[in-house]
């Protein structure tokens, strides 16, 4: 991916930060997914982008929670945390920072906030009376409550009183309401918005801001005997992973935000309480809130409890292993409409992955390739003729880009997706139209023919950079199959028609394999029920996965001959290809390789390396290259075959 860092501007996301009692599920998944695909799209499109996550660690439940396991608070924590990591390690995703409330960059700054709100007289003590919801760590008046139980879980609640500090959100109500009524931008969407309206023209009250019944929390600075309360704590995150206060040169750099992403459960405190401390601080609002819908299981919000029990496997792990990181991804951001519920249930997953990514894209990619190798010697061909037909698959394929950042502002990524897949299925309707295969039946018709592949090619690649926000491996491995493995995703590239000739394509397995539905429903049925079983003994002695075998006398056809490099240096048009000029006996030649992430060119100059001389010449971004450098895979980076070891001596 080319980097343009910064030539758009900043950009800066968030997620909430996750309370971690136990493992995260689908539903946390889901906007994390969305936040993700939001910030690789920015960082494509040109942005310099800051994206956010963490964990939200303190509070009563936490300390419960802890006791009844029989560890610190502290310990449990650190547990639930590092499972959240390895997850969106495994999900690939792109965050920039990851801010924990236990560390103590986060607490030294929490203070410092409640001491400048404290010092301009927002801050005050008193005595709280109420109802309290323990899992949600939030008091309720009688009114709020709802069949007796909390509005926001739905869980009983138990009178509490104790000493605590307040600060003062009734001052600050005018001026939401006048936030919310005269910036419709800055909370979406409009149902939410309402909403809002609605919560404030009821009249607020102060808000409790410190506990005083548990210690697992952060002192307040004058009074060490309370704890600042959890929203005060959390939400301040947004500010203080960017060094607000002490040291504040990212906080200077990307704030405001431009859009907290949250679910529409928390709205209210990322929309009232959240933009009233901000105000209180004389601090700059963030841009935007949006307020994502929920993932229903049998018509009630995935909870952390109905992840446990539901019949439909909802741990992203376990579905991330059967179908794949890039799979799970495209259902998430194609299947539900931002800001509205969505039914999840692995049938529906299921039918999309099969209907949109192993019937369209997978086919075509498998169609194309195979063709241009049957048809074209395995090169992709120059285009010589063109219709009405060609033409408008050259309109729709150029002019998806647009149609997608449109829909991305809008954060509408059901939508982006289906103005690709609208390319996608014209492209297969255009092999159905063109009928390849009753063209290369006739000699005249060759340069129809090549036209056809060419345009497929071309077409595939612009799909490689549009759908790389989405599932960025998938974008790799089509550019592999279409020979384009040295080059950089770059989204201006998916403008332009008409920039390959010559590639060498090379059928890969299915990128997105058929599923049995029945089949595979049972088996995730089976894996729900199997999940908390003991884990088995890690294998031993595993086979690596090879290309398939060859025979000495496919072996015996390659030429190797010890080369010297003369010269190296960078590929003026990609940034991943590395030109050797490198002296063969009496003669010199230039040989393009994709290694510049692995070697400086400077490091490579006098280099005795083992060529295959007999390789037929190709093009790379321009270059011509008559050769190929032998480059062998450690397991850890790629390391040059040499007739030199390191220390000097030969190699036998």
């Amino acid at each position: 991916m080319t980097d343009k860092k910064g030539s758009k501007g900043t950009y800066y996301i968030t997620t909430p930060i996750y309370y971690p009692s136990s493992n995260l599920h689908i539903g946390h998944t889901y906007c994390t997914v969305m936040a993700d695909a939001m910030a690789r799209f920015k960082r494509l499109s040109g942005y310099d982008v800051r994206f956010l996550t963490g964990t939200d660690e303190h509070g009563q439940k936490i300390q419960t929670l802890a006791d009844a396991k029989g560890v610190t608070p502290q310990a449990y924590v650190d547990e639930v945390v590092d499972g959240i990591k390895k997850l969106w390690a495994t999900m690939e995703i792109s965050y920039d920072d990851f801010i924990r409330t236990t560390e103590p960059r986060h607490i030294r700054r929490v203070q410092k906030i409640f001491m400048k709100m404290y010092e301009k007289g927002d801050i005050y003590k008193g005595e709280y009376e109420g109802l309290y919801c323990t899992p949600c760590e939030s008091f309720w008046t009688e009114s709020q409550l709802v069949n007796g139980c909390c509005p926001d879980c739905g869980r009983p609640v138990q009178p509490a009183k104790e000493e605590a500090y307040f600060f003062k959100l009734s001052k600050y109500q005018d001026k939401l309401l006048d936030l919310f009524e005269n910036n419709p931008e800055f909370l979406q969407p409009e149902s939410r918005r309402n909403e809002m309206i609605s919560f404030v023209k009821q009249g607020l009250d102060d808000l409790c801001i410190s506990r005083s019944t548990f210690d697992w929390g952060i002192p307040v600075p004058i009074d060490e005997k309370h704890v600042i309360y959890v929203w005060l704590d959390a939400l301040t995150n947004y500010i203080t992973a960017l060094g607000y206060p002490d040291e504040p040169e990212l906080y200077d750099k990307y704030w405001p935000a431009n859009v907290h992403l949250v679910g529409k459960e928390i709205v209210r405190f990322h929309t009232v309480i959240w933009p009233a401390m901000l105000m209180s601080a004389d601090l700059p609002l963030p841009k935007q809130v949006l307020g994502h819908g929920w993932l229903l299981l049998g018509g009630e919000k995935v909870s952390k409890s109905k992840a446990a029990k539901g019949k439909d496997v909802v741990d992203p792990v376990i579905l991330i292993d059967r179908y794949g990181i890039d799979a799970l991804k495209y259902f998430l951001l194609r299947e539900y409409t931002f800001g509205q519920d969505g039914v999840f249930t692995n049938e529906v997953m299921l039918k999309r992955m099969n209907y949109d990514l192993a019937n369209d894209l997978g086919n075509l990619v498998s169609r194309t390739v195979s063709m241009i190798e049957k048809y074209c010697g395995g090169f992709v061909p120059e285009s010589k003729t063109e219709d009405d037909i060609d033409r408008e698959l050259k309109s729709i394929a150029t002019g998806a880009a647009a149609k997608v950042e449109t829909q991305m502002d809008k954060f509408a990524f059901n939508m982006a997706l289906e103005e690709i897949w609208i390319v996608v299925r014209r492209a297969n309707k255009y092999i159905d139209e063109k009928t390849p295969w009753i063209l290369a039946k006739d000699p005249e018709k060759k340069a129809e023919l090549d036209t056809v592949m060419h345009n497929l090619a071309e077409t595939l690649r612009i799909v490689s950079v549009l759908i790389y926000p989405f599932m960025h491996t998938t974008s790799k491995e089509i550019r592999k199959q279409l020979g384009l493995w040295y080059s950089d995703v770059v989204w201006e590239d998916a403008f332009e028609f008409d920039m390959m000739y010559g590639e060498q394509v090379k059928k890969g397995d299915p990128i997105f394999p058929r599923l049995d539905i029945e089949k595979e429903l049972e088996e995730l049925s089976a894996l729900g029920a199997a999940k908390d079983a003991p884990a088995a003994a890690e294998p031993e002695n595993i086979p690596l996965e090879l290309k398939p075998e060859i025979v000495y006398d496919d072996f015996d056809k390659i030429d190797f001959r010890v080369g010297t490099i003369l010269s190296a240096e960078k590929h003026p048009k990609a940034d991943k290809l590395l030109v050797f000029q490198v002296k063969l006996g009496t003669e010199r030649r230039q040989i393009v390789s994709g290694v510049a992430e692995y070697f400086k060119p400077e490091e490579m100059v006098g280099k005795k390396v083992i060529v295959v001389a007999n390789l037929k010449p190709r093009q790379l971004r321009g270059m011509e290259s008559k050769g190929m450098l032998l480059f062998a895979d450690n397991g850890d980076r790629c390391e040059i075959v040499t007739t030199i070891a390191e220390d000097g001596n030969p190699v036998t």
